[in-house]
């Protein structure tokens, strides 16, 4: 039993993306009694967030990867598209997407996803053992106390304001916007839409005159969105698109298929450190000599693809290089490049990208402007003028309808968060030192204070990893919509708070090395246990896995493994391997044997209609 004579209960706080996938991980990975409480502020938030939800999102707006690389589980990477083809109630789907055949390389409408996450939450929810059960929520925490060994969540809603007690909380707030300076003075001017993937955002850029000039502030992937959904809804009018950078979006082949390859490490001659524009010129004289390797040694591999499979593969080096950096011009490196990083790491889908790259390239319709937003301000009539400066002398650009990009606030000490406010002044959370990114955590995502110990039993999942991401795992490029990211967290935050509160682990042994071969078979048993999603399946890899633990003996010298000690170990050792990045999610489940003749089948039977009666 946990606290106050009750089951134990972990508190995941948001219900986007990264806390459905935690709460599927716990209902798959708990052994014992459990319950779960998924909570979410916005109901149209719940099992989508902003990316995803339908109401922000029209269908035009499509994943900028692939559908292949959309799966929750990164163990079984044809769930999604499977689940498209196959599950998905297509009742009300507009006619482009109600006959389409989802692949590998396809697109396919984000808004969709918020039904595929709610189908694989009921279906966890559904074949978790007895006793483990979720509760849906609704309300926003806005405080997290430690009391000794649990933790206090305080949550405001319509009936008021209640406090949930917890053996953990987990943290998966999601993205957090940064206030647009530039419009202070147009906020609330009908002719300006600072939340496009809103509901009330979409319904003005859907409703704007075809004839319109349109201006969007950005260049990438939001920029990206709106200008193709204006375009396949036939707007005749000017669209601009405005950024500091001037970046756009490259295109994916139609073939294209996620790879990792394997490259030497970027020599920067020595271990100093001589300055920024030193190390600029020497990583970009890397840069090249590594594009124009891959380009002789992988033939196969397309020119616009090359950057990414580079970024990809040095990332294993880039924490040993930047731990040279001081703090300061590591910040400063990231804000300058941060952009040209995102661009280089990943490209987008030709469904979005081919219809706007047109639109510039041809009669000019959509318009690209390098410089900065310094203000927006009303006319008489209702338009809005736009005062860029830049390269060029400041230009004025009037507009009918301007639309702000995401404008995603990484710096924690300035997001308008009362959770985050609360945590940061009562030095429970402390701001990533490094990059001034997010927060600090450890490497198992524990939250971590400003004396650089854990806070108590407080983890995190997703974007205000950002820093720890960058430093500890190399992603300076796009890390907010890695999903593979994303999707680790929620596999090693939720196996490793179930180590430490269920009473079948050694809650201190996560850093013990099992004993050798011997333990091999019982390491890939609980691979299959906690990735397998049928609980009758699960119950019988876990019989087999403790008849294997019991065969398991320490080896010559080596100090005796309580069973609870060994169970631990084994599952550690088990989610070190479930969360390998350095191969892609098909080969990571060949790695782990997952193709073989004996494996448990993973997808459901149970249709999409029936899930949750």
């Amino acid at each position: 039993m946990g606290c106050f004579d009750r089951p134990r209960r972990v508190v995941v706080v948001g219900a986007g993306l990264g806390g459905t996938a935690t709460a599927i991980r716990f209902l798959q990975f708990a052994r014992e009694p459990l319950e779960i409480v998924l909570l979410e502020r916005r109901s149209e938030y719940r099992n989508a967030g902003v990316a995803y939800h339908r109401v922000g999102n029209h269908w035009h707006h499509v994943f900028n990867i692939q559908a292949g690389r959309m799966s929750a589980f990164r163990e079984n990477v044809d769930d999604f598209v499977l689940w498209a083809n196959h599950e998905a109630d297509r009742s009300g789907w507009p006619p482009e997407w109600s006959e389409f055949e989802f692949t590998e390389s396809g697109p396919a409408p984000r808004r969709i996803y918020q039904d595929y996450l709610a189908c694989r939450l009921a279906e966890a929810a559904s074949e978790a053992l007895p006793g483990v059960r979720l509760i849906e929520a609704d309300g926003e925490a806005v405080d997290v106390e430690v009391v000794t060994n649990h933790v206090h969540v305080a949550v405001e809603n319509s009936a008021g304001r209640v406090v949930l007690e917890a053996d953990h909380a987990i943290l998966a707030t999601g993205l957090e916007t940064r206030f647009p300076a530039f419009a202070t003075g147009v906020l609330g001017h009908p002719a300006f839409v600072r939340h496009p993937y809103s509901e009330s955002g979409l319904e003005r850029i859907l409703g704007v005159r075809p004839d319109a000039v349109v201006a969007i502030v950005g260049t990438l992937l939001t920029a990206y969105d709106q200008a193709a959904l204006l375009l396949r809804r036939g707007h005749a009018g000017t669209i601009h698109m405005i950024s500091r950078s001037g970046l756009t979006l490259r295109t994916y082949p139609p073939d294209h298929q996620h790879r990792v390859i394997t490259l030497p490490p970027p020599q920067l001659r020595d271990d100093s450190y001589e300055g920024r524009e030193h190390l600029v010129r020497c990583f970009q004289a890397e840069w090249e000599r590594a594009c124009a390797a891959v380009a002789r040694e992988y033939p196969e591999v397309p020119p616009v693809v090359i950057s990414e499979r580079v970024s990809k593969s040095w990332e294993p080096h880039l924490p040993e290089i930047l731990g040279r950096i001081p703090s300061f011009d590591l910040q400063a490196l990231l804000d300058r490049y941060g952009s040209l990083l995102a661009t280089l790491r990943v490209c987008a889908v030709a469904y979005t990208t081919e219809i706007v790259d047109a639109a510039m390239a041809g009669d000019a319709q959509v318009v690209r402007t390098v410089g900065r937003v310094d203000d927006i301000h009303g006319t008489e009539s209702g338009t809005l003028v736009l005062s860029v400066s830049g390269p060029a002398p400041v230009r004025t650009i009037e507009a009918d309808l301007v639309i702000s990009n995401f404008g995603r606030e990484s710096d924690y000490e300035r997001v308008d968060s009362t959770l985050w406010a609360n945590l940061l002044r009562n030095k429970i959370a402390c701001s990533h030192r490094r990059t001034g990114r997010g927060v600090e955590v450890d490497d198992c995502g524990r939250l971590l204070g400003p004396a650089g110990g854990p806070s108590g039993p407080i983890s995190v999942v997703g974007s205000p990893r950002e820093g720890d991401e960058i430093v500890r795992n190399g992603r300076t490029g796009a890390f907010t919509f890695n999903l593979a990211a994303i999707k680790n967290h929620s596999v090693t935050v939720a196996a490793t708070v179930l180590r430490q509160i269920e009473s079948c682990y050694d809650g201190g042994v996560d850093g013990i090395d099992v004993p050798g071969q011997k333990v091999e078979k019982s390491i890939m048993l609980e691979v299959r246990r906690m990735v397998t999603r049928r609980r009758a399946d699960r119950q019988q890899l876990t019989a087999r896995l403790e008849g294997s633990l019991q065969l398991v003996l320490p080896e010559n010298g080596a100090p005796p493994l309580t069973h609870r000690a060994l169970r631990a170990a084994v599952n550690a050792a088990a989610t070190t391997r479930l969360t390998d990045l350095s191969v892609t999610p098909r080969d990571l489940r060949s790695q782990l044997g997952l193709e073989r003749p004996d494996e448990v089948d993973h997808r459901t039977t149970v249709p999409t209609r029936e899930i949750g009666k």
